[in-house]
């Protein structure tokens, strides 16, 4: 059976918490994206995809100390997964192998 790719939020997602590496987190993660694309990110669709990458096994998360700075409320960290990984190198060598070769029609 062949793997499915990632969409393109989903890829930002991942790109964005291998960036932050252990500083992952909801917030962390969509200003990441932000910064580095000039792309708003909507927090409901960020955590809706938080979830999905979960169950897909592509993400794991856990969950800190509550801190009053939040109302009581723990922060929720973001790791990606070994599989998550290799999705990513996927998702990266698909798109890779598309653009090969149209340069040119591309003016570069």
């Amino acid at each position: 059976m062949t793997k499915g790719y990632l969409g393109e939020f989903e890829l930002m997602v991942l790109l964005a918490i291998l960036h932050l590496e252990d500083d992952a987190w909801g917030l962390a993660v969509a200003q990441e994206i932000e910064r580095r694309t000039d792309r708003e990110v909507a927090r409901g669709s960020l955590y809706v995809t938080f979830d999905r990458l979960e169950q897909k096994g592509y993400l794991r998360s856990k969950y800190g100390d509550a801190s009053d700075e939040r109302g009581g409320r723990p922060r929720r960290y973001l790791a990606i997964t070994a599989r998550g990984r290799d999705a990513v190198l996927r998702s990266r060598a698909a798109l890779q192998g598309l653009f090969r070769g149209l340069d040119a029609r591309l003016g570069k």
